[in-house]
């Protein structure tokens, strides 16, 4: 990362209102884990941003790749030269 991405990384902002007891709740999680508020809220935003994005992405390329998969079974493509080398090659090695 450049001394530029840090630098704007530093300077964005996220704010957000939240009733007094939820902050409460979010203060003593923090103290539990040292870190300040900014840093509890943060990191654990950031986990659940991964793991939202990870899981999206697993339920595409499983749609997708069950599109590819049936679309394969019902039109299979022709074999390449290349393939078919491939072929005798792979049969050649484990006979």
């Amino acid at each position: 990362m450049n001394s530029e991405d840090a630098a704007k990384r530093k300077s964005d902002r996220l704010e957000a209102r939240i009733p007094a007891q939820q902050k409460a709740l979010l203060l003593r999680a923090a103290s539990i884990r040292g870190q300040s508020l900014t840093e509890f809220v943060v990191s654990c935003a950031t986990k659940a941003a991964t793991e939202v994005i990870r899981e999206s992405q697993l339920l595409e390329l499983s749609k997708r790749d069950q599109l590819a998969f049936a679309e394969a079974l019902l039109n299979p493509p022709r074999a390449s030269q290349r393939l078919k080398k491939a072929a005798r090659q792979y049969v050649k090695q484990t006979q």
